[in-house]
């Protein structure tokens, strides 16, 4: 990014139609960002939700997203007016990404046939195991197909009136442009994806149609698949009803054109500058997924590993894991509320900065504890469903810094678990991993701990505070550009990054080798308590 602008001319940009939007609706967070043409953020706009677990679903409504969507612009569009006194009225571009997988199927009037499934949901083990063999090709639980696979075997009535299916980006994409499309890294966790062709795998598309759709339905999978396209094309132009939806005001111009909606993932790729090959990147809040972009196709299909892709179609690893910040949130607001019965206030963010320092002034090995923040299921360790659990064997020391060392351990340990797949059975390298997300707010913590936990230097951009949305934006802003994903990172986005490297230490390395050992020891503990109570209904 250039020299920072100065008010009058980010006021001029958008005045004339020239900045660029992005929103992404996080797990617990819909972030909306506006860029100006140097690439930097110049207003922002947020609304919190949270999913909820019903009938043993982790779901949102379609309310929530429209109301979060409404509510998300509105935010943008008041600072904005409070920034630079324009009532926002049009845009060069926007894009609209979402957390990745899931399942939601439409008929042709755009009804909902069945409660949205988010990403935390592992309910479909056995279809995800068919579907691996079916293929030669890994096909995780979250993955839409094996949600759509699970209600064909269930003979779902309602799939006789299926009209198309979408990860949640697609459908705020479709919803506000009236196109069913996606971006190719979206579609990678929907249905395999061929990067030669830059679309689904023919022979997948072939095998499954024979198997189970011909002479049972009136569709074929593609044709509720949504239509792939690849960084850079047009995926359609914002509606009439479109503009009222997101701006109840009635300022938004019709027209604006989008760029294709994206996953998470993908987004964090353009956060980071991590879309070459061996370039890898972590994104880490309430999930954490690392993303590795391979320089060739893996020797076979892992279970615990995603094979998705960059927003421009080159063909990613991913070892996701559904659990990360969760856990310690919880501890850290109970933590809040033992200082506010004793009349103390601490703000919000100094209470983390402190406690999650502490982390590194405890004993390398976290003093003998291990914790399994798993609140959902967690498929790479091979849980359908959670309990979070603590582990104090009788020689362990219990202090505050050993327990936040525990915590921020055992957020990564199940991702690292898939990483080692990658690394030792197949043999991938990087140089360095480029961390994203709220893991990495606290200065240092998150980076010293990363960097232990994956054995790699951990860098953090200046940027990285902005997230997917702002990544996002940049897939929007791009549109506009003849030049090639990468050069269009490093030549307009990044050419003058600052960013902090964090190496890891070797005593650091060690420390964590012990707790991942006792982590993996104590998941039979974990597997017996979710067990026990999920014969009582608690966690299924």
């Amino acid at each position: 990014m250039g020299h920072i602008m100065t008010g009058d001319k980010i006021r001029k940009e958008l005045e004339s139609g020239l900045c660029s939007l992005g929103i992404e609706f996080g797990s617990t967070r819909i972030k909306a960002i506006l860029i100006s043409s140097d690439k930097s953020p110049v207003a922002s706009g947020a609304y919190d939700w949270e999913n909820r677990l019903e009938d043993g679903i982790w779901t949102y409504s379609i309310d929530d997203i429209l109301t979060g969507l409404k509510g998300c612009y509105h935010e943008l569009k008041k600072d904005v007016l409070s920034k630079y006194g324009v009532r926002l009225a049009n845009l060069k571009a926007i894009g609209i990404s979402a957390m990745m997988h899931g399942y939601m199927p439409f008929d042709a009037d755009g009804n909902l046939l069945s409660p949205f499934r988010t990403w935390r949901n592992n309910i479909t083990e056995k279809e995800s195991e068919e579907l691996t063999e079916l293929f030669s090709y890994p096909i995780p639980q979250r993955w839409t197909i094996s949600h759509l696979f699970k209600d064909m075997k269930e003979q779902k009535a309602y799939l006789t009136v299926l009209d198309h299916v979408s990860t949640l980006a697609c459908y705020v994409h479709t919803i506000l442009t009236g196109k069913h499309v996606i971006g190719i890294g979206d579609a990678s966790g929907m249905f395999p994806i061929d990067t030669e062709t830059k679309d689904y795998l023919e022979s997948a598309l072939s095998v499954f149609d024979e198997k189970f759709v011909i002479g049972k339905y009136e569709w074929t999978i593609k044709d509720v698949l949504p239509e792939v396209l690849v960084a850079g094309n047009e995926a359609g132009c914002l509606t009439k009803e479109g503009a009222l939806l997101l701006d109840e005001e009635g300022d938004l111009k019709e027209g604006i054109p989008f760029c294709p909606p994206e996953g998470d993932a993908e987004t964090g790729m353009m956060a980071t500058n991590a879309v070459r090959a061996r370039s890898g990147n972590v994104s880490a809040g309430t999930s954490v997924f690392a993303s590795i972009v391979l320089e060739k196709p893996l020797k076979k299909a892992y279970s615990q590993l995603d094979i998705v892709t960059t927003p421009d179609g080159r063909q990613v690893a991913m070892a996701h894991s559904n659990n990360c910040t969760g856990s310690y949130d919880m501890w850290i607001r109970m933590f809040d509320e033992v200082l506010k019965a004793l009349g103390v206030h601490v703000s919000k963010g100094e209470l983390y900065d402190r406690l999650l320092s502490l982390a590194l002034e405890a004993d390398p090995a976290a003093g003998g504890l291990v914790s399994y923040p798993y609140l959902s299921g967690e498929h790479i360790t091979g849980f359908s469903s959670g309990c979070l659990m603590h582990l104090i064997p009788d020689d362990a020391e219990l202090s505050i810094s050993s327990f936040m060392r525990s915590e921020l351990f055992a957020s990564l340990s199940a991702m690292r678990i898939g990483l080692d797949i990658l690394f030792e059975k197949e043999g991938v390298t990087i140089d360095m991993i480029s961390g994203h997300g709220g893991f990495f707010k606290t200065p240092s913590v998150g980076q010293t701990i990363m960097a232990a936990v994956t054995k790699t230097p951990c860098r953090v951009l200046s940027t990285a505070g902005e997230g997917g949305a702002w990544g996002i934006a940049l897939l929007a802003d791009y549109l506009s550009s003849d030049k090639s994903l990468e050069r269009y990172l490093d030549e307009d986005v990044f050419r003058n990054a600052e960013s902090s490297v964090v190496y890891p230490r070797k005593e650091d390395m060690e420390g964590y080798e012990k707790y991942l050992e006792r982590y993996k020891k104590g998941l039979c503990v974990e597997r017996k308590a979710v067990e026990t109570f999920s014969e009582e209904g608690q966690y299924v």
